[in-house]
């Protein structure tokens, strides 16, 4: 009798487990994923090509809102919890929900899903979503450039699309953007490192991607998302924490195992975090993985025209997974916004149109910003609509990429940016000099 599974994951995690543990086993059989975190990942299929020979008409996709009846009506055994960014009592809520109904609830090792290269690998990882992972990989990736290594970022995966077209996805210009009608959230990860001249990968088959992209790279970049473990085994694991939310590196999974598993532990943003936060911060780092090399880095802002700000009534964009899920209440745009003078931080929920409501009826704690939510076509336009339907005089824009380009905003707009800059030593040359030389 093979064991029937159900994976909870959102659209990332969850195919990897998938892929790399359970596609070729014949003593297991994936009944289902469920899916929560991102809008519009249930009722879909993972489809059959991609779920190999065991699964010839593809695996469901469910709302994890149904899971105690998937549990009961598809008789399932036991229960993958894969996905990430979730307190430590989520996921036992999770597990609570499962063992009431007498099913097994596991977390995969990520000894059994790691896939080894043929290249040094580094990694970067983080506490929560939102402490400047992606900043860190760009710093990282240019160390590497400045030591004559030819670097290739694969990307966590952000498959929000037509999965059977996802496989494996290789973009090195900015036209392979709109070649894979990217959304909003994938050009947030990528464009910046297109712009560094640099290769990146993301799908879902991460065997297969890593494979090509072994055939152009010196050393890979696994930039991890959503706090997530790496895929890939790594030669040196780069682990950002968050001061601005101290505690978090404790409470929050797999967050906590990427902070114990660490070799660089990056304390960052320590410019505009309160001082207890920041020795809160180290302390845990010690406590927890006292042999990691400590960085500490700030995060200076970039602002076109500061004085646009000043006496302006102004809304603010924010990245969108930091202040949902990332449960931050604010970002750099509101940090601007009061730094420079603004008169007044627009409340966007009373113009909030369609999804865009939806999202603050879901993360009721994300305040007076606006989360640059796109990860769908309706999305973006619900997006543009709540932005135009605002009385702001300006409108400040503290995305990863300049939102002006893909949005009709009918208001005066500037953006800000900004970028991991370490303090003091050891810096990121001197470590990746030091492990890789």
């Amino acid at each position: 009798m093979k064991t029937r599974i159900l994976i909870m994951g959102a659209a990332g995690r969850d195919f990897h487990d998938f892929n790399t543990f359970f596609r070729h086993r014949e003593d297991y059989e994936v009944v289902t994923f469920t899916a929560t975190q991102i809008p519009d990942i249930d009722g879909r299929l993972y489809p059959a090509e991609l779920a190999g020979e065991h699964y010839p008409n593809g695996i469901p996709i469910r709302d994890e809102e149904e899971l105690e009846v998937l549990l009961r009506d598809e008789q399932i055994d036991e229960v993958v919890f894969s996905y990430s960014d979730v307190s430590h009592e989520y996921v036992m809520h999770r597990a609570s929900r499962v063992l009431a109904a007498g099913v097994g609830f596991r977390l995969l090792p990520p000894s059994k899903t790691m896939l080894e290269s043929s290249k040094p690998v580094v990694a970067v990882n983080a506490v929560r979503t939102g402490a400047g992972k992606s900043e860190t990989s760009r710093r990282v990736a240019q160390a590497l450039q400045k030591m004559g290594q030819k670097v290739v970022v694969i990307r966590h995966p952000m498959p929000y699309g037509d999965l059977s077209k996802q496989a494996v996805q290789r973009f090195s210009e900015y036209a392979d953007l709109e070649r894979h009608d990217c959304t909003i959230e994938e050009r947030e990860e990528y464009e910046p490192h297109l712009n560094l001249g640099l290769i990146v990968y993301a799908g879902i088959d991460y065997e297969a991607i890593l494979r090509e992209a072994e055939k152009e790279a010196d050393v890979i970049l696994w930039d991890g998302g959503n706090n997530d473990f790496s895929f890939y085994r790594p030669d040196i694991q780069i682990v950002v924490t968050d001061p601005h939310r101290p505690g978090h590196e404790v409470r929050y999974h797999p967050g906590e195992a990427n902070l114990r598993r660490a070799d660089v532990v990056i304390v960052n943003r320590v410019d505009t975090a309160h001082p207890d936060g920041i020795q809160e911060v180290r302390a845990n780092v010690r406590r927890l993985n006292p042999s990691a090399a400590v960085i500490e880095a700030a995060m200076p802002l970039f602002i076109e025209d500061p004085d646009q700000i000043r006496n302006q009534r102004v809304l603010v964009v924010e990245d969108g997974p930091t202040v949902t899920h990332g449960e931050m209440s604010y970002g750099y745009g509101v940090i601007a916004a009061k730094r420079y003078g603004a008169a007044e931080i627009i409340d966007p929920r009373p113009f909030a149109v369609g999804s865009i409501d939806q999202t603050f009826q879901d993360y009721p704690g994300t305040g007076p910003l606006l989360p640059a939510m796109g990860y769908s076509a309706k999305q973006i336009k619900d997006l543009e609509a709540t932005i135009q339907a605002t009385d702001a005089e300006l409108v400040i824009i503290a995305t990863p990429i300049d939102l002006r380009r893909l949005l009709e905003i009918d208001k005066p707009a500037l953006r800000i940016r900004y970028e991991l800059q370490e303090i003091g030593t050891p810096t990121l040359d001197d470590i990746l000099r030091e492990r890789l030389g």
